[in-house]
This record gives structure tokens, sequence and C-alpha cells, in this order.
């Protein structure tokens, strides 16, 4: 997992280069990496601060959350499709793809739960160890 490294940092060594220090002397005077201080003045330079841009997250589950309207349809329709058979429905109706793993993690994202049946009273005849 990436650590973001505190804007005060960022901005001392931006100081440090932008007084006449190079980028490496910089980065070996408060420990940071060479390529790292000159990221850091190459952000400065263009947005005027050092600020980190944001870390991790979902870059990509815009495109299926386009139709999240018509899958919850689906389900909300049909609540026994399988992953596969949401899949097929996407691509026939709408000519997109998706791997069955998308749907699984936007179902997740939704809350949606795909049961077959609900769950079962225990046995009475059962033996019970």
């Amino acid at each position: 997992m990436v650590k973001v490294l505190s804007l005060d940092l960022r901005e001392r060594v931006v100081a440090a280069i932008d007084g006449g220090m190079s980028r490496r002397q910089a980065a070996e005077r408060f420990g940071v990496g060479i390529a790292s201080a000159i990221r850091w003045a190459r952000l400065a330079r263009e947005n005027g601060s050092p600020v980190p841009m944001k870390v991790s997250g979902d870059r990509r589950s815009e495109r299926i959350e386009r139709h999240a309207g018509f899958i919850l349809g689906l389900v909300e329709t049909t609540p026994d499709l399988t992953l596969t058979e949401v899949r097929e429905r996407l691509m026939a109706e709408r000519s997109e793809r998706f791997g069955v793993s998308t749907i699984w993690r936007f179902f997740g994202r939704h809350r949606v739960t795909l049961k077959k049946r609900p769950g079962l009273r225990w046995s009475r005849t059962a033996r019970t160890s």
C-alpha cells in the first residue's frame, strides 16, 4: 500500500530546491527518494503546490456504474439471475462487455446478494455432535 508523505515535508523539499539546492541534494537532506523530489518540484511548478494526488480507490467502476439502473432493474424483475446471465444480458442489450468479477464487485458495492433460495431450517432428525 502506498503511503503519502506529509504536505509539510513536500513543501520543505520544494522550498530547498527553490532556494538553490539540487533535487538530489534536497532528497538526500530530507531522506526522501530522488524521484519524489523531482516529482514534487514538478507538481509545485505546474500546480503551485506539491499537494498529493488521490491514492488508491477504484478508477474504472464508472463504466459499469453507467448501467446501474439497467442492472439493478434486471435483478429486481428476475432475482434468480446468475452473474453470467447478467453479463450476457449486458452484452446483448447494451453492447457492453464486463467480466463476471466486475459484475460481482458492482453487486458488492450496491449491497445486492444473489441467493438462489432462502436458507433452510436444520433437520430435526439430523444427528448433533
